[in-house]
């Protein structure tokens, strides 16, 4: 009985990883200007070594809205944007580590743990307007800091990195 549950459960996992490879879809080429460009240890690209996206297809990676406050704005905002776990999902991301960059060359190192659900939102408007690069934008991890006290920490608001133009996974 144990080595047909031990079977089933190696069948189940098998099944799981054909299904995620799968799942991801070839990505196609930006067709406007583009605004992230992600590289290292991804599977799916669409521009040599690496993927880039313009902000339409960031748009159809169906968006979520999430409703927080932060420590860099006034009151309550409603962010739109990507979960960083269905961005990392569609590049079949294989590392530990998001190394998000700025404009400015400013770079983060978030954990791949970090890309959950409920986790980092890749977030590209602010309260129904996209994101300027005068106002954080085009690109800005958040998370739900309001949704619980682990969000409102020293270490998850330093990885709260705005003017994000590149990503790339590393071991």
């Amino acid at each position: 009985m144990q080595l047909v549950k031990s079977w089933m459960a190696a069948a189940a996992f098998g099944i799981a990883l054909i299904g995620a490879a799968q799942a991801a879809e070839p990505l196609p080429a930006p067709t406007g200007e583009v605004i992230l460009t992600v590289t290292g240890a991804i599977e799916n690209k669409n521009a040599g070594d690496s993927a880039t996206f313009d902000l339409a297809m960031l748009q159809a990676m169906d968006p979520i809205t999430v409703t927080t406050s932060t420590i860099w704005t006034d009151g309550v905002q409603e962010f739109r944007g990507v979960p960083l776990v269905r961005l990392m999902q569609a590049l079949g991301a294989q590392g530990a580590n998001i190394s998000a960059s700025a404009l400015n060359d400013y770079t983060v190192t978030i954990p791949m743990t970090d890309a959950v659900e409920g986790g980092a939102v890749l977030a590209f408007e602010a309260n129904g307007a996209p994101l300027s690069v005068r106002d954080k934008g085009p690109l800005w991890v958040i998370y739900p800091y309001d949704q619980s006290k682990d969000y409102q920490s020293e270490v998850i608001y330093a990885r709260s990195i705005w003017q994000v133009a590149k990503i790339d996974i590393t071991p």
